[in-house]
C-alpha cells in the first residue's frame, strides 16, 4: 500500500493524580427538556436525570455530564433568556433537586457542570428592569443608546450591528427611550461587561452554583462578551462580508466590533481564578471550565491562557465538526485532526466535539453509516471527548414542520427556509424504549416531538442486540480507562487519501491500533508497514456495525480487511515483533 508521508506524533505520557480527572474524560452534554421526563409533563427535568445516573456512570462509564440551561427563565430561547441566575426553572425543578443531583453524581463519581450564560439575561430580568427605569445603581448595568437622529428627524439604531438570530441587534424601549443592545434574541438584552458590577455579579452567580455541589462550567457564547466602545457617543458601523446579499443574515457583516475582542479573553482568566479560589477554598478536585466559542482556531488557543494566566481547561475544539462533512475524506478527516494538535501548547489537553444542540445530529450530519467510525476516533484520540447525548445510539434528527417548529432561531425565519436554521431535529427527546414517548415521558404529548422511528432505534433494543452502537459505545469508554489511551504516545498516519492508522502506545503495558476507512469500498491494512515494532498479533477492541468481527478475537497484523465507512480498535501486548 502507498504510504503517503504524513504522520504526527506526540508524547503525552505523565503520572495522573485525583486532579487529573478532567484530562482525559468523555463528558457528556445532557439538554435537559429532551433527556427524561419524571413527572409526565412532556418536559425533561433534573429528576429524570437523577434517575439515569446510573445509566450515565455505570452502563455508559461516562466521567462528567453538563446540563443546558436550567435556570429560571421565560423561556424565549430554551433556558438561554435567564431571568434569575440564581434559581432553577419549575418546568425542570427546584434548588433542592439540584443539589440532590449533583449530591447524587458525587456520590457515584459522576462530575455535574452546569451552563453559564454570561452574555445577556431575559428581559424579564429584575436587573433590566431597573436598567430599563434609570435605577441609578442598574442604569449602564446593559449596553444602552438614544440611536442616531436623522435629517428627517427619524430616530434609527446607533449602528448596522445585526443579531445573530437575524435583523438589527438594537432594540427601541418604549420606556427608557433608547435602544439596547441584544446580540441573540430582543428578549436577550446584553449585559455591559465594561460595567464592574456585572463582573462582581457574575463571578458571585459562578460561587453560588459551586456552593451547590457543581464541578464546573460550560461557557456559553462566550466571542459576544465585549463590543467596541462607543467614541463620542458613536459606535462603528461593521464592515460588510460580501458572503450574502441577505442584510438580515448576520454573516452580512464582518463582527469587528462585536466578536472576540481583547476584553473577552481576560474575563475568562477572570472567571478561571474563581474556580481555583473556590478550589482551594474547598480544598477539592480540580474545578472546570469549558468554553464554547465558534471563532478561529488563533482564538480558541487563546482561550486555554498563557504563561502568565490561566484559562479554560476545555474550550471546545469546533475544528473538526465545523470543517467536517458527510463525504469528508480520510484526508479531510486528518487534516482537521493535525490542524489543531499542531498549535496546541504543550502543556494542554486536547478536546474533541463532533456534536451539540446547535447542531444536526452526528448520524445526520456525518452519516449513520459512518456514526461508530466518528465514536471511535473521538474516544481514542488523545485528550478529552465531548459526546451530545443519543449520540451512542446513533439517533437521527427528525423533521419538525412549521407547524410544530419552537427555536426561535428558525422561527424568525419563515415557512420557506426554516429548516435552514431550525435546532428543534437535533433537540428531540432520548429513546429509552419502545413504550410510549420512547420512555422519555408517560405523556403521549412532548415538548417536542419524538422520533417516529424510535420503536426501531432506542436504548432497550440496542442492548439487547448482539452488537450495536451502544455497545461499542460502552466498549470505548471502558477501554479510555486503561493507562495506555491516558498516558500513551500518538502517532498518526494518513496511508491513502480515505485511511488514517493511529498507534498509541505505552512502554511496557500495550499497544493500542486505530484504524479509519473513509472509502466508500474495503480496504486491507498491513500495520507492519506503518509502524515498526508491533506485537505479531492483535485483539479486536471493537469494530464497527459493518464488520463482522468478533471482539475479542485475534487479528494478524499484517492483513487487516475493513469494509467500506469503518472503524477497528485493537490492542496487542508491547513486544519486538517484526
Amino acid at each position: 500500500m502507498r504510504l503517503l508521508v504524513c504522520a504526527v506524533f506526540f508524547a503525552i505520557g505523565g503520572v495522573l493524580t485525583e486532579n487529573d480527572w478532567w484530562k482525559h474524560a468523555n463528558f457528556y452534554q445532557i439538554y435537559p427538556r429532551s433527556f427524561k421526563d419524571s413527572d409526565g409533563d412532556g418536559v425533561g427535568d433534573l429528576r429524570g436525570v437523577m434517575e439515569k445516573v446510573g445509566y450515565l456512570k455505570h452502563e455508559l462509564g461516562l466521567d462528567a455530564i453538563w446540563l443546558s440551561p436550567i435556570f429560571k427563565s421565560p423561556m424565549a430561547d430554551f433556558g438561554y433568556d435567564i431571568s434569575d441566575f440564581l434559581d432553577i426553572h419549575e418546568e425542570f425543578g427546584t434548588i433542592a433537586d439540584l443539589e440532590a443531583l449533583a449530591a447524587e453524581c458525587k456520590k457515584q463519581n459522576l462530575k455535574l457542570i452546569l451552563d453559564f450564560v454570561p452574555n445577556h439575561s431575559s428581559d424579564e430580568h429584575e436587573f433590566f428592569k431597573k436598567s430599563e427605569a434609570k435605577d441609578p445603581e442598574y442604569a449602564d448595568y446593559y449596553v444602552w443608546h438614544p440611536g442616531k437622529l436623522l435629517a428627517n428627524g427619524t430616530r434609527v439604531p446607533p449602528s448596522n450591528w445585526i443579531s445573530v438570530f437575524r435583523g438589527s441587534a438594537w432594540q427601541w424601549s418604549d420606556k427608557r427611550k433608547e435602544y439596547y443592545l441584544h446580540q441573540f434574541v430582543a428578549k436577550q438584552p446584553d449585559l455591559n461587561y465594561r460595567n464592574q458590577k456585572v463582573v462582581e455579579d457574575m463571578k458571585n452567580v459562578l460561587r453560588f452554583w459551586l456552593g451547590k455541589g457543581v464541578s464546573g462550567f460550560r461557557i456559553d457564547a462566550l466571542p459576544y462578551l465585549f463590543e467596541t466602545q462607543a467614541v463620542n457617543g458613536v459606535y462603528p458601523d461593521e464592515m460588510k462580508s460580501g458572503d450574502t446579499d441577505d442584510p438580515d443574515n448576520p454573516a452580512y457583516l464582518v463582527h469587528t466590533h462585536t466578536q472576540n475582542l481583547d476584553e473577552t479573553f481576560d474575563m475568562v482568566f477572570q472567571w478561571r481564578a474563581v474556580l481555583d479560589e473556590v478550589k482551594a477554598a474547598q480544598n477539592s478536585e480540580d474545578l472546570v471550565l469549558m468554553v464554547e466559542a465558534y471563532t478561529s482556531l488563533a482564538n480558541i488557543i487563546r482561550i486555554y491562557g498563557n504563561d502568565q494566566q490561566e484559562g479554560a481547561q476545555v474550550p471546545f475544539n469546533f475544528e473538526v465538526l465545523s470543517y467536517t462533512y458527510k463525504h469528508s475524506t480520510g484526508k479531510d478527516f486528518y487534516d482537521n485532526i493535525k490542524r489543531f494538535l499542531n498549535v496546541l501548547p504543550s502543556n494542554r489537553f486536547a478536546n474533541w466535539v463532533l456534536g451539540n444542540h446547535d447542531n444536526k445530529r452526528l448520524a445526520s450530519r456525518l452519516g449513520v453509516e459512518r456514526a461508530d467510525l466518528y465514536n471511535i476516533a473521538l474516544n481514542t484520540l488523545p485528550g478529552i471527548a465531548v459526546t451530545y447525548n443519543g449520540e451512542e445510539l446513533a439517533m437521527e434528527d427528525v423533521y419538525i414542520p412549521w407547524s410544530e417548529t419552537v427555536d426561535p432561531a428558525a422561527c424568525n425565519s419563515n415557512p420557506r427556509d426554516f429548516l435552514m436554521y431550525s435546532r428543534d431535529p437535533a433537540r428531540t427527546p432520548f429513546h429509552w424504549d419502545a413504550t410510549t414517548s420512547a420512555g422519555f415521558s408517560t405523556n403521549p404529548k412532548t415538548w417536542l416531538p419524538v422520533s417516529p422511528y424510535y420503536k426501531q432505534n432506542n436504548y432497550k433494543l440496542q442492548t439487547m442486540a448482539p452488537r450495536s452502537h451502544v455497545k461499542i459505545f460502552k466498549t470505548l469508554l471502558r477501554l479510555r480507562k486503561q493507562r495506555t489511551l491516558r498516558e500513551g504516545t500518538f502517532d498518526m498516519k494518513l496511508l491513502n487519501d480515505n485511511l488514517i492508522v493511529y498507534k498509541r502506545e505505552l512502554a511496557d503495558v500495550s499497544t493500542i491500533v486505530v484504524i479509519l476507512n473513509f472509502a466508500k469500498q474495503s480496504q486491507t491494512v498491513n500495520l507492519s508497514e506503518a509502524f515498526d515494532g508491533l506485537p505479531l498479533e492483535f485483539e479486536i477492541v471493537t469494530s464497527s456495525m459493518q464488520t463482522n468481527y468478533v471482539d475479542g478475537s485475534i487479528l494478524d497484523r499484517d492483513q487487516v480487511p475493513l469494509p467500506a465507512e469503518a472503524a477497528i480498535v485493537l490492542e496487542g501486548k508491547v513486544t519486538n515483533g517484526v
